[in-house]
């Protein structure tokens, strides 16, 4: 009778800490991106895709993690708590994820890219009014305020999508939301302006908290989630003394231990 090989939980060795740095790697030892950071973090198997974090937020953390320079890549290392127990089967997640992306990169991208991303922009406000969720609010401002940057990729867009019908499959929402965002983050880091590292940053960061409100405050680890509160060293001991996934109670024994 064949044996069924056991699931074996994350077996790096609580002493050893990764160094963020860019591409996919085979062990801790050669170091980790930012969502195989994450995997370590919450105790599961090595991964660059860890059930912790919806695939529409780590998407996201990796183009971010390897967009971002060598000199700057550490800076993003106190996010990589917040996006630990931060899932769930909302649609409008994948959706918000790539409209922080989006917006953000369409008044610096290239000519090019802006259409692509003036296109996405409307067909994720499309997939949200479907869904029963109006754009406005920040949201809705944000939109605004990205179109009035770049009114000739709007309108183009507009002219582009007129006679398109909008599709509710998940797998085509969700191969065009990891397009957008994958656009969105390209034209952020090969833009012609200043402060690349620091604007990646920021869109990761603040595409978390999009998360955390869709998830609400019930959400499994949002404690944790919150993490602006959480130096990352108290996660990475908590992940030391515990080898194992750092839940709130156990973040905060360890922030007041």
């Amino acid at each position: 009778m064949a044996r069924i090989k056991e699931k074996r939980p994350n077996t790096v060795s609580p002493g050893l800490v990764p160094v963020l740095s860019a591409g996919k790697h085979r062990s801790p030892r050669n170091g980790a991106c930012f969502m195989e950071f994450a995997s370590y973090l919450a105790g599961e198997r090595w991964s660059d895709h860890p059930t912790c974090t919806h695939p529409s937020l780590a998407t996201l953390a990796r183009l971010v993690n390897d967009c971002t320079t060598d000199a700057s890549r550490s800076r993003l290392a106190h996010l990589i708590p917040s996006v630990i127990g931060m899932n769930g089967d909302d649609p409008r997640i994948a959706l918000v994820v790539a409209l922080r992306a989006a917006t953000t990169a369409l008044p610096i991208a290239s000519e090019q890219r802006q259409r692509a991303l003036a296109v996405g922009i409307l067909s994720c406000e499309r997939q949200l009014v479907e869904l029963g969720y109006a754009v406005d609010g920040e949201l809705g401002e944000r939109v605004s305020n990205a179109f009035n940057r770049a009114p000739l990729a709007e309108r183009w867009a507009r002219k582009f999508l007129a006679d398109s019908r909008a599709t509710n499959s998940p797998r085509v929402v969700a191969r065009m939301t990891d397009s957008v965002t994958r656009t969105g983050v390209l034209g952020i880091a090969q833009a012609c302006t200043p402060g690349a590292d620091d604007t990646l940053r920021e869109v990761l960061r603040t595409a978390i908290a999009d998360c955390a409100a869709i998830l609400g405050a019930e959400s499994i680890e949002l404690g944790v989630a919150r993490a602006a509160s959480l130096q990352f060293e108290e996660a990475v001991e908590a992940r030391r003394s515990h080898n194992a996934v750092p839940q709130r109670e156990r973040l905060l024994s360890a922030r007041r231990g």
